[in-house]
């Protein structure tokens, strides 16, 4: 990795972080919270005002995550969740006319990914799969070592694929807590961490339909590690053994046997996967 300083910026649906790195050190960071009801112009503005504190002479280039789909080649971002107002915005431009720095936008899942491989548990991995497990679950694909965005910045919607009598995301995030048994992850590993049975027990079962997941992913892409983040994957000691056995049914053991599973454990990877963004379009070039 070059020593470029690089601003990564995640927006979410409350707030929006900006955070200038150089190399792999964050040196300054600011957080804001956003109007997410507020108008198109009034949220970019609060974009701007969060990386203004952060941006200095030094900067090379802009990465921005936004949980939504995006056309990546011009920047432009489509329908963001929590914030209606955002039903086209042409994010690259705005931001490259501002800031007069190259601007590379894409989905928080992708964020991630390419945020565990430049600054995470990624970085020996030629090909690797990013899978957030939170209140949805999503994924973004590393491929000899680039990002894979799809034709339209679709690849890696795991969620989405049909499964049983719904599909992925409603059994294999936090949804399934809610949809199956009307309560919440948090709840209960906070009582699987005092041994309670019945959040033990559901944890198992969350488990196997993660696992049947996972086994979906390997015949896809046969990935040498899946990285696990989001709120989800905090509780991966409750449901690992669960998942592992799901794995047994997969139809060459050679390739779980050589299959790593590991989980985030960097809070900052969502600035930081924005800013590789930058990163993975120089390799490109």
């Amino acid at each position: 990795m070059n020593n470029h300083t690089i601003i990564g910026v995640d927006i979410g649906g409350t707030k929006v972080q900006a955070a200038r790195i150089k190399g792999n050190n964050i040196e300054q960071s600011k957080r804001k919270l956003i109007s997410s009801t507020g108008s198109e112009g009034q949220v970019i503005q609060e974009v701007i005002s969060a990386i203004e504190g952060v941006f200095d002479a030094s900067v090379s280039g802009l990465g921005v995550g936004v949980p939504s789909i995006v056309d990546v080649e011009k920047g432009i971002v489509y329908d963001v969740h929590n914030i209606p107002s955002w039903k086209e915005v042409h994010l690259k431009k705005i931001l490259e006319e501002k800031f007069k720095v190259p601007v590379y936008v894409n989905n928080d899942a992708n964020c991630f990914a390419v945020g565990e491989k430049y600054f995470g548990k990624g970085k020996d991995f030629e090909n690797m799969i990013g899978l957030i497990v939170g209140t949805g679950m999503a994924g973004g694909i590393i491929i000899q070592n680039q990002l894979y965005n799809g034709f339209n910045c679709g690849a890696g919607e795991f969620g989405m694929i049909p499964y049983l009598d719904h599909y992925y995301e409603y059994y294999s995030s936090g949804q399934f807590f809610k949809n199956k048994y009307e309560t919440s992850g948090g709840k209960l590993f906070k009582e699987a961490t005092k041994g309670e049975g019945k959040a033990l027990k559901i944890f198992n079962e969350f488990g196997f339909h993660l696992g049947s997941a996972v086994i979906a992913i390997l015949y896809a892409y046969d990935p040498e590690i899946i990285i696990l983040g989001g709120s989800v994957s905090k509780a991966y000691s409750f449901y690992k053994t669960a998942l592992w056995k799901r794995l047994e049914d997969f139809s060459y053991s050679p390739t779980v046997g050589r299959l790593t599973i590991g989980i985030s454990e960097n809070p900052n990877i969502p600035v930081l996967g924005a800013a590789a963004l930058y990163h993975n379009a120089q390799k490109n070039k």
